[in-house]
């Protein structure tokens, strides 16, 4: 298991509970590293600047492997972490597991519910964002082909791109949309060859523009999309200075802002299920100096109005997570 640095200044990475007060808090990150310029470099920015703000310090690690998670989450609560903050569904059943050893231990993960008294569950509705960006997509597209690359084929990475579908057919209801997954492991969130090649046969199959939901994959779509002239769509983290001018936008999903609350919170965070939406600005779309030429003010106009009208209710956009079908394919 890697102990990474907690970048406070520090010139080496510390041993795990050394040197460290007993109320520090921690953050594991998932599968694909730390700096994926997406998910996990999200929660790594929301600790970032819960550490700017107050001059504390965290613990951090990153997995190498589906086997340490639990062993990770055992080991910060010895060393007295509070609260620790888990990026990923994944680490669902082990703290379901975990969490009831150590109930003055508080902990927060995202992208996932478990129900235990101890545990804040951030959960974020993903369609919303991505109905917007699907908008956004087939405004843009020449072509009337838009494609997404998943990472894991799960229900959560199925909600992103159902989502996308449901705001692309809004927009153009003629349009095609590819969807591909990159696999049905852990590995699809680290594979960035993999997301390549799937982007490079939808380019082959017409699509123009690409959103990609697969972590460190995503940047092997982006970047094939670029190399192929086409646009793409990012995730999580804004993604649109990655290769500017060619990513359309990037559907933010404001996992920094998780990380910080908890951390702010410290041992008093309140528990329970925390649902981050459009309304809570939990999701949505960047709009910055490297996209700004190619987000037309009717696209805005246009994208705007659909997220004031699924706030207000009058846009309903399915959630895959509680019915695992799509209505629009």
């Amino acid at each position: 298991m890697t102990l990474m640095k907690h970048l406070l200044g520090a010139t080496a990475a510390l041993a795990l509970g050394a040197g460290m007060a007993a109320a520090d808090p921690a953050l594991i990150y998932d599968l694909g590293g730390k700096f994926d310029k997406s998910f996990n470099e999200a929660a790594y920015n929301g600790a970032q600047r819960w550490v700017a703000e107050t001059g504390g310090s965290y613990k951090e690690l990153e997995m190498q492997s589906e086997a340490q998670r639990e062993q990770a989450l055992r080991r910060l609560a010895e060393t007295g972490a509070n609260p620790i903050v888990m990026t990923g569904f994944a680490f669902g059943n082990v703290l379901d597991t975990v969490a009831p050893d150590y109930p003055d231990t508080k902990f927060a993960i995202i992208d996932a519910v478990v129900d235990q008294p101890n545990v804040r569950s951030v959960v974020f509705q993903e369609e919303q964002g991505s109905y917007l960006v699907g908008m956004m997509a087939a405004m843009a597209s020449k072509t009337g082909t838009v494609g997404f690359v998943g990472g894991m084929d799960i229900p959560l990475i199925r909600k992103f791109a159902c989502g996308y579908t449901q705001g692309v057919k809004a927009a153009n209801p003629d349009a095609r949309v590819i969807v591909n997954m990159t696999g049905t492991t852990p590995a699809a969130w680290a594979d960035p060859v993999k997301g390549s090649e799937l982007a490079m046969a939808q380019i082959a199959q017409g699509a123009d523009v690409i959103y990609a939901a697969a972590g460190s994959t995503g940047l092997g779509v982006l970047q094939a999309a670029a190399d192929g002239g086409i646009l793409s769509i990012g995730v999580d983290s804004n993604q649109n200075h990655l290769h500017p001018g060619q990513v359309l936008t990037s559907m933010i999903k404001r996992v920094d802002n998780s990380v910080y609350g908890a951390f702010m919170a410290g041992a008093d965070m309140e528990t329970g299920i925390n649902v981050m939406d459009l309304a809570k600005q939990g999701v949505g779309y960047a709009l910055d100096d490297n996209n700004a030429d190619l987000v037309t003010p009717e696209m805005k106009a246009a994208v705007d109005a659909a997220a004031a009208a699924i706030v207000a209710g009058e846009i309903k956009v399915h959630d895959y997570m509680t019915d695992n079908t799509c209505p629009v394919n």
